[in-house]
């Protein structure tokens, strides 16, 4: 299924790890450029800026070929408009699979064919069905997943999250008042049951090109779990599909449930990547307790906009102090100190041990010489005339 070299990809990987190195310290910048000299590598970027660069230039040269492919084809006027996206499509198809085979991999062109020919997926399937969305959905999750499973596009595995995301919510709109009413349950067991899939299928993991997309969906559905209960949006999600009107003195059916889930699950969260060290999870809490915030203030503006600022600015404040000072002297676990893997002596010998490993070195070992030197009467030793 994979177009890529599998090889390369573990060469890749291998050369992402000594990049790792290199910048905490283990080995130098010229230890590192050798390795990169005996790997093969792909044709790729990690600077964002011209990853992007790229992607535009991607971007104009598939608009080109659409464009030049829609001149020929105004003639057929309603008929290619029927049938202009799904050649649009097969034009991103041909252009990923020639950019695959020429060792195009996360470098921006690539990103711009396959994501046209999703697109143009979407847009064909819409003119098709004449905008039914659940189809749409459909479609759309089917080809991102063929096209990350192919490609190892990582984008790829975003728009799937959100297209399988908009598949659960419009089938549950098909089943009509009752599946618009339990949605945010269901939204919230099943972003529950495949956090967990995610998490299982990332610790049995083989092949580690797979890492980054199981990974990016562990997090989307950690993200999913929390939005799909939390009160503002169950709120406004019922007042927008239900038509559910909240006068003043009113709340919605379960307020005290969805209540509770908004500052609850922000915690569990801050809890457990605490205590797992999992820093995205640690973010993604962060974020969680803002919007809970604003959740709150969106309804009940206790205090002046000002006052609140200020007055949160000084808890955070306090929070900060307090942490540092309980963490700074902390040797393991969680630590403000800096990280030792940059600061340590030991690294040195590390370091040695593991350029020894990789280049087939071997330790200078100290052996007696056979001949016995010294004698002289002068400090520093010399020869008396006799070996």
């Amino acid at each position: 299924m994979i177009i890529h070299d599998k090889k390369l990809l573990d060469d890749l990987a291998l050369l992402e790890e000594a990049d790792s190195l290199q910048k905490a310290g283990f080995i130098s910048k010229e230890q590192k450029d050798i390795i990169k000299k005996q790997l093969p590598d792909f044709k790729a970027h990690n600077n964002i800026l011209v990853r992007l660069g790229f992607f535009l230039l991607g971007s104009f040269l598939y608009s080109s070929i659409c464009g030049t492919i829609s001149l020929l084809g105004l003639s057929g006027e309603r008929f290619f408009f029927e049938i202009c996206c799904y050649l649009f499509a097969g034009v991103g198809f041909a252009g990923a699979e020639v950019l695959s085979n020429q060792k195009y991999y996360r470098h921006g062109l690539d990103d711009a064919f396959i994501l046209g020919m999703i697109m143009n997926i979407g847009f064909a399937v819409a003119i098709t069905t004449e905008g039914y969305e659940l189809i749409i959905a459909i479609f759309v999750s089917i080809a991102s997943f063929l096209a990350y499973r192919r490609y190892l596009h990582l984008l790829s595995m975003l728009v799937f999250c959100l297209a399988l995301s908009a598949v659960l919510f419009y089938g549950m709109f098909e089943i009509g008042t009752i599946g618009k009413t339990i949605l945010p349950f269901v939204a919230m067991i099943l972003a529950g049951v495949f956090y967990f899939f995610t998490k299982v299928k990332i610790k049995s993991l083989t092949e580690s090109y797979y890492y980054n997309g199981l990974l990016l969906a562990n997090s989307f559905c950690l993200i999913l779990f929390y939005l799909s209960c939390n009160y503002l949006v169950v709120r406004e999600l019922s007042a927008e599909l239900l038509g559910n009107e909240v006068l003043p003195g009113q709340d919605i059916p379960f307020s005290y449930f969805f209540y509770a889930f908004t500052f609850i699950v922000p915690a569990v969260y801050l809890v457990q990547a605490l205590r797992t060290k999992d820093r995205i999870m640690l973010w993604i809490s962060f974020l969680a307790i803002a919007f809970s915030i604003y959740t709150i203030r969106f309804y009940y503006s206790v205090l002046p906009i000002e006052v609140a600022l200020t007055l949160g600015g000084m808890v955070l404040f306090t929070i900060a102090y307090f942490s540092i000072r309980k963490l700074k002297n902390n040797e393991v676990g969680v630590t403000f100190k800096p990280d030792r893997i940059n600061n340590s002596n030991a690294l040195l010998n590390a370091e040695a041990l593991i350029v020894a490993s990789t280049f087939g070195l071997k330790p200078e070992v100290k052996t007696e010489s056979p001949m016995e030197f010294g004698g002289g009467g002068f400090s520093g030793g010399g020869s008396d005339g006799s070996f």
